[in-house]
């Protein structure tokens, strides 16, 4: 009965495994709880195996659903990409188009790119993911990265803009406070912001310039945005990007000698999408305005 497990009954399996509860997908799906109840029944059936264990605090997946559950959002994200290129064919001057960007670039950058290419196209349709996790176009996470690390995967078409200049930063409130590290070794003395558990990028880039260990933070967090924010309060000195902080005159630099970094911006998409116009304008889109960024 294999081949009856339509893409229906998956979905209403992811819809049940995240929300732990028939009434819960249901609602998330609008769909009814016996719908639901007899989609997963379904998929039991079709599959040959038991997916979740029931009992008063819901439905919990067992280890053949968990084992199902990365193969089943890659179905997920094909369809959303399906859909998308749906609309696309059937509107040449519209369509939907997924980006995705980390936090801070996504949040302080493409936005006024992004009102110039709704200016332009005007019945095109963005979605807008912010994540600092890598995700994968080959699944069809996103239809467009912007990334700030080379690409990888063979059947991505990856262009390098350039780089920008990333430094530590500090209010001026606060270095009126408490003055300013002449060197890197007194950087311990001060209230540093960065990361919390989430300190892969961070080594990454300050490889082979300054070990970084979590205890040096005085205020942790993995959110790009909530350190940028933290910054601009006067709570301590941080990573900023050079053209971000210069949008701010009372973020001043420190340690602008001894400690600077570049980051490379790539802009990615699919060779497959080249097909799709909606695609391709917001690409070009994005590449013009992130050059421009970059030029300063």
């Amino acid at each position: 009965m294999a081949n009856q497990v339509t893409w229906d009954l998956w979905r209403s399996f992811l819809a049940v495994a995240r929300q732990g509860s028939l009434s819960g997908a249901a609602r998330v799906l609008g769909a009814t709880q016996p719908t639901l109840g007899r989609h997963v029944e379904a998929l039991e059936s079709g599959l040959g195996i038991a997916l979740f264990t029931r009992s008063q605090g819901g439905l919990t997946p067992t280890p053949a659903a968990l084992a199902l559950l990365a193969q089943a959002e890659a179905m997920e994200a094909a369809a959303a990409s399906l859909r998308r290129s749906a609309d696309g064919a059937r509107s040449e001057a519209g369509g939907t188009v997924r980006i995705t960007a980390s936090e801070i670039m996504g949040a302080e950058v493409l936005p006024d790119i992004l009102a110039g290419l709704q200016e332009a196209h005007p019945a095109l349709v963005v979605e807008l993911v912010l994540s600092n996790r890598t995700d994968d176009l080959l699944r069809r996470d996103a239809d467009i990265a912007v990334r700030m690390v080379r690409p990888v995967q063979e059947a991505l078409i990856a262009q390098h803009l350039g780089h920008v200049d990333l430094g530590l930063y500090a209010h001026e409130r606060y270095l009126a406070r408490h003055g300013a590290p002449s060197a890197l070794v007194e950087l311990p003395r001060f209230h540093v912001i960065g990361f919390d558990r989430n300190d892969h990028s961070a080594r990454a880039l300050a490889k082979g310039v300054i070990e970084l260990d979590r205890e040096l933070f005085s205020l942790r967090s993995d959110s790009d945005l909530a350190q940028l924010a933290a910054l601009r309060a006067g709570l301590g000195i941080g990573a900023c990007q050079a053209r971000i902080a210069a949008r701010n005159p009372q973020l001043r630099p420190v340690l602008a000698e001894a400690l600077a970094f570049k980051l490379d911006v790539w802009l990615c998409m699919h060779e497959d999408q080249r097909a799709s116009r909606p695609v391709r304008l917001a690409y070009e889109a994005l590449a013009d305005g992130l050059r421009r960024w970059i030029s300063g």
